[in-house]
């Protein structure tokens, strides 16, 4: 069983940081990617950021130049540094690997961005 736990989210004011943490219950490298997903209230849950096995780098156009994406396989997790918030960022933010069309995911860390 594969378990994704989540940490880092938080209350912060516009124009401040964050880092999320995801820390992966098997080796990262198991999978073919590792990522950030998050969800506003509504029911679309859109992808924020994720690295696949060969350590290329995905954005939502949204994100690019604010947040970067990280990881650390000795420790089996994976970062989220958020710097720049604003008020459109707040959503609950989701860990998610998959090994082909399987996925997992964390039970979820909210952000609240207040303007």
């Amino acid at each position: 069983q594969v378990q994704l736990v989540e940490s880092g989210g938080g209350l912060v004011q516009a124009g401040g940081s964050l880092r999320l943490s995801c820390a992966v219950s098997r080796n990262i490298f198991d999978f073919n990617a590792v990522g950030w997903y998050r969800q506003a209230p509504g029911p679309q849950r859109e992808l924020v950021a994720d690295i696949n096995v060969g350590g290329v780098r995905k954005y939502a156009d949204s994100v690019k130049g604010r947040f970067s994406i990280s990881r650390n396989s000795a420790e089996n997790t994976i970062y989220l540094q958020m710097n720049s918030l604003k008020p459109e960022d707040t959503a609950v933010y989701y860990c998610r690997a998959n090994v082909l069309r399987t996925e997992y995911w964390g039970q979820g860390t909210q952000v609240t961005v207040s303007s």
